[in-house]
């Protein structure tokens, strides 16, 4: 008897595809059936690029940046003057992996079912759409952690920097834009081993860790225990946040297209107009990735919020996972990069966690594909999630988020 139940908490797969279809498939636009099908295997067949890029990209060390938010091109120099940089280089990017099969998933993964994975994130592309419009601040708070490797007296160990920030982002006239950052911060070792680790050490207040520069590495300190917060004002006069290599202000991003396609060309103007950007096919999807899911957390329309879901679901070589957990516990979609990325501590990969229940971006994680011997040797291995950053709160406000009178400026 054929079992007609439906799977609690998934979407309806008809209605997705009714509701969320791309822009390429709509059959007002598509009257040839075999053209059809050609473009509908086109976007939910396994995509395939040719080598990774060889250009670093700067990641932020100590915490990432809340989740896709992108700091001013300007404001972001300053930033990384009060935290440390890391260069990561694009690894050669494996084979695609099989379709299913749980022997070979990823670490994390618990099922890759490509037509079921992008119908979930085509999902949370129709939930962004009744989100709420408009407000005076757009808020958001997240919780972040950062993994680095310690040496000190012989010893390895690794230690972990976890604080929260908060960033609202002012886009009425007279309003500013503040982050405040390092809320509860504290660098700590990372397990009871690492914590034994450093105590025979001596329990030491500052550690050296070891990052990836331009030039090579080098060596920065890091001082154990609990840290003041910072507050920064990130607006320049009505510029509120980076979209690729431009500055723009609200009215900008509130005039972005909210058509899929419209919206992905748009994109790729900024890609061809950005000289600092990767290049090759495996560059240009991470580019646009990386803009894409930027703008699911600034405060654009929802149709383009929208637009943005659909714009990441459709780009070649992005590995879309129908079940992934973030660092919090949370269930949702998994959204791979298309490249792994040389760290010190080993190869990684970058994923972002979305919640096709409500539409929102849960988080973004770098998970250890292939650790380091340093790494190893302080106990980290393939699978552990070395850097995240997870959003606990991304709305609308009325007023202005408050800041701590310890914080530093």
């Amino acid at each position: 008897m054929k079992n007609t139940r439906k799977r609690p908490g998934r979407p309806d797969v008809m209605k997705v595809l009714a509701d969320a279809r791309p822009d390429a498939l709509d059959p007002s636009r598509l009257v040839d059936p075999t053209r059809q099908r050609e473009d509908f295997a086109r976007i939910v067949a396994e995509a395939t690029d040719g080598p990774a890029a060889r250009i670093p990209a700067p990641r932020r060390r100590g915490g990432f940046r809340p989740l896709g938010a992108a700091a001013l091109v300007a404001v972001t120099a300053s930033a990384v003057a009060v935290s440390t940089l890391d260069w990561q280089e694009p690894a050669d990017r494996p084979a695609a992996p099989p379709r299913s099969s749980a022997g070979t998933e990823r670490p994390g993964a618990t099922a890759d079912v490509r037509v079921d994975g992008h119908l979930e994130l085509l999902s949370a592309a129709k939930k962004a759409e009744s989100s709420v419009a408009e407000g005076t601040y757009w808020q958001t708070t997240t919780r972040s952690e950062n993994v680095d490797v310690a040496g000190v007296k012989g010893q390895l160990f690794a230690v972990r920097s976890m604080s929260t920030d908060e960033w609202s982002v002012g886009v009425r006239p007279g309003t500013r834009s503040l982050m405040v950052s390092g809320l509860d911060s504290v660098t700590e070792p990372r397990t009871a081993a690492d914590q034994a680790r450093w105590r025979a050490a001596g329990s030491p207040g500052t550690v050296q860790v070891e990052v990836a520069t331009k030039a090579g590495s080098n060596r920065l300190g890091f001082t154990m225990g609990t840290g003041r917060p910072m507050v920064m004002k990130t607006n320049i006069d009505d510029k509120i946040y980076a979209v690729g290599p431009r500055n723009v202000s609200y009215k900008d991003l509130r005039e972005l297209p909210s058509a899929s396609n419209e919206l992905r060309r748009y994109l790729e103007r900024l890609y061809a107009g950005d000289n600092g950007a990767e290049t090759g096919t495996s560059g240009r999807s991470a580019w646009m990735l990386r803009q894409a899911a930027n703008l699911v957390t600034m405060p654009v329309k929802p149709g383009v919020r929208a637009a943005a879901y659909r714009v990441m679901a459709h780009l070649p070589g992005v590995r879309v996972i129908a079940r992934a957990t973030d660092p919090l516990g949370r269930e949702g979609v998994g959204v791979e990069f298309p490249s792994t990325y040389r760290t010190t501590l080993g190869t990684t990969q970058q994923r972002l966690v979305v919640d096709p229940a409500t539409g929102a971006m849960l988080s973004e994680q770098v998970i250890l594909v292939k650790a380091s011997a340093r790494a190893q040797q302080a106990g980290l291995e393939a699978g552990a999630t070395v850097n995240y950053s997870a959003t606990t709160r991304m709305s609308w406000g009325e007023h202005q988020i408050t800041v701590p009178k310890n914080a530093r400026s």
